[in-house]
């Protein structure tokens, strides 16, 4: 894909919630995750999307910058302002702060709600598609239901729905434009938009309307949480994967195991740094989405640096599982070997081994066994592990 195709995007989440009955909906738990990891995944999951911004609440920045579940897409969490657009603009001057070469004025920006979990993946890169061929696009769904107008209390006219539709986000606009709208209408100007394509309205931008999903529910009114589940729940399938990798002890010092390092303990010989537990986890993860195994996707040549830290290769799978279609939900790990003792570092073994793959730290289950006197692991010449992942479709 080349640079031009993708799109950067900037999902708004910084709303207060307000018909939801004291509830902030963004963190409401759906699935055993906050509402607003589900938005965020579906977003990352379009191959479209290079690099993504979050706008919060400036009490929420710094919770959802240090979130385990955060997609590795997400580059800025920025505090957001009391009304939509200003939300924007702080996504869009976000973007601009984030290192690496100048991007042109023809890169398509996608405004999404956080609220949106259900975006299908096909309706992000429809979006993008047609804000690159006509400067700006928004998804709409037409009207079932007879429209009325009402005035204190009384229905005083029937609106012709036919010419009436209900926008959704993602909505696109190539980033130059974005600009020239706020530069004609300041996000802290006296006037108030409701959405993108009305600030582009205001500035006779033309607005390209596709048609969008009616599963793209915005979660609005409590009972919207369970209908978010039930979708959630009704779409994802799992796959499981089991790895396993053994290493004997080499030369040099310290020990990489389970993604932390343990001095004093003599290092596994490998090509990479030899974390066979990691190692184990990585396996997992590609047999669990099919992806083949660790060997062939980073094979002990000159393709892999050597000494390479096998944390990044663990990050590397992530991103190719999730490009596959599915993420983590839980992984259990087992690490056999007489030496070194390894029971008091067992939950930072844990908590590491989450962290890389964007979970909880209770959705990570590590063992250790002193391999009875068994084998090479018994008699203290090497460590092997074993590992089970689930993963879980991406909707």
């Amino acid at each position: 894909m080349t640079e031009a195709a993708f799109a950067d995007a900037i999902v708004v989440a910084a709303g207060e919630s307000r018909r939801m009955d004291g509830l902030d909906k963004l963190a409401a738990d759906v699935g055993g995750r906050p509402l607003l990891a589900w938005t965020l995944e579906a977003i990352a999951a379009s191959p479209r999307v290079a690099r993504i911004v979050v706008v919060a609440t400036s009490a929420r920045v710094e919770a959802i910058r240090d979130a385990a579940w955060l997609p590795g897409k997400v580059l800025a969490v920025t505090p957001g302002g009391t009304r939509r657009q200003e939300s924007v603009a702080a996504g869009l001057a976000a973007l601009d702060r984030l290192p690496g070469d100048a991007v042109p004025d023809d890169r398509v920006i996608l405004v999404h709600d956080g609220a949106r979990p259900l975006v299908p993946v096909s309706l992000v890169s429809a979006v993008a598609d047609a804000a690159a061929a006509h400067g700006a696009a928004i998804p709409v769904v037409s009207v079932a239901e007879t429209l009325k107008r009402v005035e204190d209390g009384v229905v005083v006219a029937t609106v012709d729905r036919q010419r009436m539709a209900v926008a959704q986000t993602p909505q696109g606009v190539r980033r130059g434009l974005l600009r020239e709208a706020f530069a004609a209408h300041p996000a802290d100007g006296a006037e108030a938009f409701t959405d993108e394509a009305a600030l582009l309205e205001a500035c006779r931008i033309a607005v390209h309307a596709i048609p969008g999903d009616p599963s793209n529910l915005k979660v609005t009114l409590p009972g919207d949480l369970r209908r978010v589940e039930s979708a959630l729940a009704g779409t994802r399938s799992s796959r499981v994967g089991l790895g396993s990798d053994r290493h004997p002890f080499g030369p040099g010092r310290p020990l990489a195991i389970g993604g932390i390092e343990i001095q004093g303990a003599p290092r596994l010989h490998g090509h990479s740094d030899g974390d066979v537990a990691l190692h184990a986890v990585a396996d997992a993860l590609l047999g669990a989405a099919a992806l083949g195994d660790l060997g062939r996707v980073f094979p002990a040549d000159a393709r892999t640096p050597r000494g390479i830290a096998s944390g990044e290769l663990v990050r590397d799978i992530v991103g190719r599982v999730a490009r596959a279609g599915f993420r983590p939900v839980s992984v259990d790990l087992v690490i056999v070997g007489a030496r070194p003792r390894l029971g008091d570092r067992l939950d930072e073994i844990g908590e590491r081994v989450a962290s890389l793959l964007g979970l909880p730290a209770a959705a990570v289950n590590v063992k250790a066994s002193t391999g009875n006197l068994e084998g090479m692991e018994g008699a203290g010449r090497g460590i092997s592990a074993q590992a089970i992942a689930l993963l879980e479709s991406i909707r």
